[in-house]
């Protein structure tokens, strides 16, 4: 199969998708979900390396495009920064043109700089895909939490979908209302005041400082992690009282409909923003669904942009 000539060329974000290309991915999704190991897949990208660029710790995100690229017959390199040129002072930039002049036919990197993803795609001729750069976005999980509430509810126009916790920091909430609101769901952010930035989706979104309130009546509860590797200072009450306040539990989801389906992007904090037994609990909990529909979508998302063809 030849690339999808209608799909963009790299995977920056997730605002800029059409509904069609949306559609086709999650299309091609379904079908490596139903045909995980496919002899036929992997010759899909047969001859094809793939570079791992990650300059933040992962374990769900590296593996499952890892996971991905295998499976269509792809030969992957994972770089450990630690031990890279990369920590001798050589550039992103340089780092990735040695890759390309190597024979790297395409660069899935994830940094904690806001839009460094764009900058490398500006400048390299190789598709770029972004794991997640700094605070912006993290299109991929945006798109495997999507494609999971479609596959749980059936669509997602007219969905009823919270996510709660820190949000100021959250690039997964950012690219998850981006393909929300292009689908015509209804989206209610819920944080303390001090993780809820100003003038965040105005008009577009709704805003809860109380969880009960914000999740009142939604088919979807996301629940995201407090991430204190991107805060400059304490921003937020002790552990304790932020899990009374903003944690969810069983006694808590009763205000959602009673078929809400909870979801996690991970790392979860259990006893924080998430009880355990939530967590782990079948009838509500789809969370390890988007770990494996996170394999599926990246395998359609290598497929779409690098297909078969040179």
């Amino acid at each position: 199969m030849k690339p999808d000539l209608n799909f963009p060329r790299h995977c920056l974000g997730t605002e800029h998708f059409t509904l069609d290309q949306i559609a086709g991915l999650f299309d091609r999704a379904e079908y490596y979900l139903t045909h995980p190991k496919d002899g036929a897949n992997a010759s899909i990208l047969s001859g094809r390396v793939i570079a791992n660029l990650f300059f933040e710790n992962s374990t769900r995100t590296q593996t499952a495009f890892e996971i991905a690229a295998w499976r269509l017959g792809a030969r992957v390199s994972s770089l450990s920064i630690a031990h890279s040129s990369i920590s001798k002072g050589e550039t992103v930039l340089d780092t990735a043109q040695n890759l390309r002049a190597m024979g790297v036919d395409a660069i899935v990197m994830r940094h904690p700089d806001n839009f460094a993803a764009r900058d490398l795609a500006a400048q390299i001729d190789i598709p770029v895909i972004n794991a997640g750069d700094g605070t912006n976005e993290h299109p991929t999980q945006g798109l495997l939490d999507v494609f999971t509430m479609q596959r749980h509810k059936k669509t997602v126009a007219g969905l009823r979908v919270a996510i709660c916790g820190d949000i100021a920091h959250s690039r997964v909430a950012r690219s998850n209302i981006h393909l929300l609101l292009k689908m015509g769901a209804v989206v209610h952010v819920i944080a303390p005041p001090v993780l809820m930035p100003e003038n965040y989706f105005t008009g577009k979104v709704q805003y809860f400082d109380n969880l009960s309130d914000g999740i009142r009546g939604v088919d979807v509860v996301m629940m995201l992690r407090i991430q204190k590797e991107r805060m400059q200072q304490t921003e937020i009450p002790g552990v304790r009282e932020y899990a009374f306040h903003w944690g969810l539990d069983h006694q808590k989801l009763k205000s959602a409909k009673p078929d809400a389906i909870v979801m996690h992007p991970g790392p979860i904090n259990r006893g924080v923003e998430l009880d355990a037994a939530l967590a782990d609990d079948p009838k509500y909990s789809v969370i390890l669904d988007q770990v494996k529909n996170g394999v599926a979508i990246r395998t359609a998302i290598f497929e779409s942009i690098l297909g078969g063809g040179k």
